[in-house]
């Protein structure tokens, strides 16, 4: 699915300590809104990952590609810039970073 990708969050707290995966293979940081709503900025280097979720997420690709494959599902879908796609919590996707960097964005629903 693709979107309008926000370019900057205004009047935001950003946590200074990265969230680190996979021997620094991927990284975010955390940032905070008033309404107290949640989300993480970060980039993944080329790899095969799996992450669990406990809340619902919504990642948009703001560069690079990737593809995933959610729980359930036995096909690999493609996303690239300006992209999303979302996971149920209580679940699980897997992504691949085939080159170069994605970057992303994670809203927690």
């Amino acid at each position: 699915m693709a979107e309008i990708i926000p370019e900057r969050f205004d009047d935001v707290t950003v946590t200074c300590k990265a969230n680190i995966y996979f021997e620094g293979k991927v990284i975010s940081h955390t940032v905070l809104f008033k309404d107290g709503s949640k989300k993480t900025v970060g980039l993944i280097h080329p790899g095969s990952f799996k992450f669990n979720t406990e809340a619902p997420e919504k990642m948009e690709i703001t560069a690079g590609n990737c593809l995933v494959r959610r729980a359930g599902e036995k096909q690999w879908n493609s996303y690239a810039a300006g992209e999303y796609f979302q996971v149920a919590g209580g679940s699980w996707f897997e992504i691949v970073v085939d080159g170069g960097i994605m970057e992303y964005i994670c809203s927690f629903e």
